[in-house]
């Protein structure tokens, strides 16, 4: 194998929906030799076992068939290019079998490869009688459970390709092993090559978001919005010794660049010095990120260490139904007569249930969109003088029934109550929907065994095993910074000294901060301490909020824990995903020398 190989690997999706322009463009553009596709989120895997319940040939994505393969077929055929995704679910078979049928028709020889042993549905019986608890919370498995799927790795993935496999389809997997498994197939690192493993876990996990490496949701949205209507979509360009380059395909939209990659590679890693993933312990705090030329970084410095014994499942239960009424109110007084409104009707279907014997709601929430109310105590006077907003009621019960009520309830009150109101969105009653709540938990690995098929045959594979494992890692965040003098100092919102991305993992939150200079840094940490950014989030901080430091991005990343309600699809906060705090905390009053703040403005 010669030491200059490279590997192109083009990243067509970060989440079941994604643009169906990506995977052509990266097809017919990127030069690619792997196009890789994630699609499987936690709040999607809920979504695909209510699907499988109600239609057993369902539970996949099937938008790879439908709208990648089946136009694509032929040109990825032609040019080599071997695939890796996600796509198969909570049903792989199908699937496969749905990608076969395609390839049938299109006259195409294509090898396919599936990856099971994720499902644990089974075993639950087994797993409740022996007292699995939630891995965060403690909690007993509880009643109602549906699903269970391990989060498998790459060397399975790496197995189907080393069979000839051209396409490899895998149920539930780090997001980041469909691009480890190519790695691991073309340059034959093994269990025990950390340092790589965590260098393509790393490439990996800037791939599977797709554009949101190449200035997409991007803090300095108006260096790429002239190229939104033809975003550019990430190529790794992947080398033997685990160091890689971030492109994208030439004359497209949107930017490579250290802050755009930076913001990514900071996306929901929670501690940088230990992002756990199944065939290694990622540290990312030493990464280095060089702008070598226009739309091509450079990054290396990844190093990894040995993984944990066991596999996280993510499990899904019943638990209760949900439902959501909004309307615009404007005019005079919309804010206040927006949460009279909300307020008056939970007020008056509280009092039906009563009559009905039907409890109370489990939770509710009032969100006044267009006043600032994702900002809590944070947010502007002036937002409170708005005259037009729209007013979202969010509830959960457990019975039906009872958000039946609720959802005539909102159009029966109709000529009772607020005026100046029209519909928000599609006209008509309030949705209701079961919610499948996620109950994460360990098993031991030796518990699970993946099995690999290629062309419908198992091909007898046994994980391999590294020489040692690694004990959990507790979480080591970074030492407070010593006080500074405030002589002559002014403050200027953290915007003009980082940019920010953010994103949850459960109940918890994670937004990463890179600085835009080097000496910018210290001023950032100086003010953005734990203490500062959990008075920040006060309003939905329950928890404690963690800083941790990555030196070599010359960035800080915080941990916010117990800040969304449950999480998922649980929670009944408006920004359930934890989207938005990147932007929030962007507006942090951070304290500098009043000469840089002139340059600053």
């Amino acid at each position: 194998m010669s030491s200059s190989k490279t590997i192109r690997i083009g990243g067509a999706s970060g989440y079941w929906g994604d643009s169906q322009e990506a995977p052509r463009q990266l097809v017919l553009q990127g030069n690619l030799d792997y196009l890789v596709f994630d699609y499987l989120a936690e709040v999607t895997m809920s979504i695909l076992v209510r699907a499988k319940e109600k239609t057993p040939d369902a539970g996949y994505a099937r938008d790879f068939i439908d709208l990648v393969m089946k136009p694509l077929i032929h040109e990825i055929k032609a040019r080599g290019i071997r695939v890796v995704a996600n796509a198969g679910g909570v049903n792989v078979g199908a699937c496969a079998a749905a990608l076969a049928k395609v390839a049938e028709e299109a006259g195409v020889s294509l090898k396919i490869g599936t990856v099971e042993g994720d499902n644990l549905s089974d075993d639950l019986a087994t797993l409740k009688a022996e007292g699995v608890s939630d891995m965060f919370s403690g909690m007993q498995m509880p009643e109602g459970m549906i699903s269970a799927n391990a989060y498998l790795g790459a060397f399975p993935i790496a197995a189907a390709l080393d069979a000839g496999a051209d396409v490899v389809i895998t149920g539930r997997c780090v997001d980041s092993a469909v691009t480890l498994g190519p790695l691991i197939h073309e340059f034959g690192w093994g269990v025990d090559d950390y340092d790589r493993l965590a260098a393509g876990t790393l490439a990996g996990h800037i791939l599977e978001c797709g554009a949101q490496a190449t200035g997409g949701n991007f803090t300095d949205w108006r260096d790429t919005v002239d190229g939104w209507d033809n975003m550019g979509y990430p190529i790794a360009v992947c080398r033997a010794d685990g160091s890689f380059a971030i492109t994208k395909p030439e004359g497209t939209g949107g930017v490579v660049s250290r802050l755009s990659v930076g913001e990514q590679i900071l996306y929901e890693i929670g501690d940088p010095t230990a992002y756990i993933m199944p065939d290694v312990i990622c540290d990312f705090s030493g990464a280095t990120l060089n702008e070598t030329k226009k739309d091509w970084l450079e990054i290396s410095g990844v190093k990894g260490r040995a993984p944990t014994a066991t596999y996280k499942v993510s499990g899904t239960y019943k638990d209760g139904y949900r439902a959501t009424a909004a309307t615009v109110i404007t005019g005079f007084d919309a804010v206040e007569k927006a949460r009279a409104f909300a307020e008056a009707l939970l007020k008056r279907t509280r009092r039906l249930f009563v009559e009905r014997n039907l409890g109370d709601y489990r939770d509710t929430a009032i969100h006044v969109v267009g006043a600032e109310t994702l900002w809590g105590g944070n947010a502007r006077e002036v937002a409170m003088h708005s005259r037009e907003i729209m007013v979202q009621i969010d509830v959960r019960h457990d019975e039906r029934a009872a958000l039946e009520l609720f959802s005539k309830e909102t159009t029966g009150v109709g000529l009772s109550m607020t005026t100046g109101r029209c519909s928000a969105g599609a006209a008509g009653r309030p949705k209701i929907t079961p919610v499948v709540a996620q109950f994460p938990f360990q098993i031991d690995k030796a518990r699970i065994k993946p099995v690999v098929t290629v062309a419908e045959r198992d091909i007898g594979f046994t994980m391999p095993v590294p020489s040692q494992y690694s004990e959990f890692p507790t979480a080591k965040h970074a030492a407070a910074d010593d006080p500074v003098a405030d002589d002559d100092l002014v403050e200027v919102p953290l915007i003009r000294l980082a940019a920010a991305r953010s994103g949850d993992k459960g109940n918890n939150a994670n937004v990463g901060v890179i600085a835009r200079k080097d000496d910018y840094l210290p001023w950032i940490k100086r003010s953005a301490t734990e203490a500062a950014v959990k008075n920040y989030f006060g309003h939905v901080v329950e928890g404690d909020v963690y800083r941790f430091d990555l030196p070599g991005m010359k960035a800080v990343n915080f941990l916010l824990t117990e800040c969304l309600g449950g999480g998922g699809t649980s929670t009944l906060h408006l920004d359930n995903l934890a989207k938005t705090y990147g932007q929030q905390l962007l507006a942090l009053p951070v304290k500098v020398p009043s000469e840089l703040a002139k340059i600053l403005t």
